[in-house]
């Protein structure tokens, strides 16, 4: 296999049965016998659960194939027991689907783990410019014009399922789509903030919160409210507990007041009509902000605007929310900014974990930051070449777990 050219499908099953004699006792295992046929007869002996527990911790690329190896092995990776036994496992590294074209809905993912990048195709999803949201496996899509489509699905197994027309107006001028899944129990949580212009007035917008609950299958409007110089747009996020989405200013103003932060608690219920007056100020003039929860910390990736002029990109820098105040974690060194070219002032970056992705929409260069190791690094060239200048790219990071499923 060409890396850069995997594909789930290539895998197959090998069921031939093995030619080897088999030994009642490890000890019977000559000291001067063949290394390999020791090996094997290790395999020979090795207990189902115990094996299933070593194949459990490999990354999910190595499960696949350990899953061509025997028919013994695939009968393990494929047993309800290895499913379960994964779920107990840590988290997998977050991998990075990016989008190659503007129009279709296919790409390629890395794997941070293995440094390589994997040709899929996602199931449900019609166009890149879908609406996306991911936790623990799992990835909602929602059609980014009548915002009535909405997808659940697991990338890996391409499992899917189709969810409720969510409630509201179908053509919101903006919407913010978050989930939230339990690793316990698997269940989710999936939310949408709409946004539409009050007909004539410009700085005045309705706003709308809908929740929907994987137990109850249910659709459930949980706060409206009309914002005066605000709207909300297209970034949430949802982090132990609390829905946050950026708000941006719709009226004049100092340059760093153009952006706030709106936290909503999903169990209290925010009473209506606090909403704004509860928002964050956002730690610096910015360009663009991304909301990402890494370990249940609500952390923002954004461009630094110029303060004189805001809408030109300075820097990026990296911040985590500590209550109601920002902690910067890291701004990204001038070498990797420059990097990407001439970035706009806008940009694509998501993340879990400890790893948070950051691309340019201009090109398929990938940025990774490893937040324990305060580390920045390029990701290994995306297998895709720009086909003409005004091609764009984008991508979100979603975790690879075999076990979830909507």
């Amino acid at each position: 296999m060409m890396d850069g050219e995997t594909s789930w499908v290539i895998h197959c099953n090998d069921d031939t049965a093995r030619d080897i004699d088999e030994f009642e006792s490890f000890s019977e295992l000559s000291d001067e016998g063949n290394q390999a046929a020791s090996a094997v007869s290790l395999d020979l002996i090795l207990p189902d659960d115990l094996l299933e527990r070593i194949l459990a911790c490999l990354p999910v690329m190595c499960i696949f194939r350990a899953g061509s190896v025997c028919k013994r092995w695939h009968e393990i990776v494929s047993s309800r027991r290895f499913l379960w036994n994964l779920s107990q496992v840590l988290s997998q590294k977050p991998w990075y689907f990016m989008f190659t074209s503007s129009d279709e809905p296919g790409g390629y993912a890395f794997d941070p783990i293995l440094k390589k990048w994997y040709n899929i195709d996602l199931p449900c999803i019609e166009k890149s410019n879908w609406c996306k949201a991911s936790s623990c496996g799992l990835v909602s899509f929602m059609d980014n014009d009548s915002r009535s489509e909405l997808y659940i699905c697991n990338p890996i197994t391409r499992r899917w399922r189709k969810l409720a027309e969510p409630p509201g107006s179908k053509f919101s001028d903006y919407s913010a789509l978050a989930m939230s899944t339990s690793r316990v129990s698997n269940g989710y949580q999936i939310s949408i903030v709409k946004s539409k212009q009050v007909p004539g007035n410009f700085y005045q917008w309705d706003l709308s919160i809908y929740l929907y609950d994987s137990e109850t299958r249910i659709w459930a409007t949980s706060s409206t409210e009309v914002f005066t110089g605000w709207r909300a747009g297209d970034e949430s996020v949802i982090c132990d507990g609390i829905l946050y989405f950026l708000i941006y200013s719709t009226g004049g103003g100092a340059p760093e007041n153009r952006h706030g932060l709106v936290p909503y608690d999903l169990s209290g219920r925010s009473s209506h009509g606090l909403l704004i007056k509860n928002s964050i100020p956002v730690p610096c003039p910015l360009t663009c902000g991304r909301l990402m929860n890494l370990k249940e910390n609500l952390v923002m990736v954004g461009g630094i605007g110029k303060q004189d002029r805001p809408d030109i990109i300075k820097g990026i820098g990296i911040w985590m929310l500590k209550g109601r105040e920002w902690q910067e974690i890291a701004r990204m060194p001038h070498k990797f900014f420059q990097g990407f070219g001439e970035l706009d002032d806008v940009f694509a970056s998501s993340g879990m974990d400890d790893l948070i992705y950051i691309q340019s929409y201009g090109n398929s260069m990938l940025l990774l930051f490893d937040m324990s190791q305060k580390q920045w690094k390029w990701s290994l060239k995306c297998p895709v070449t720009k086909r003409f200048p005004l091609q764009l790219f984008t991508g979100f990071s979603f975790e690879p777990r075999l076990e979830i499923a909507p």
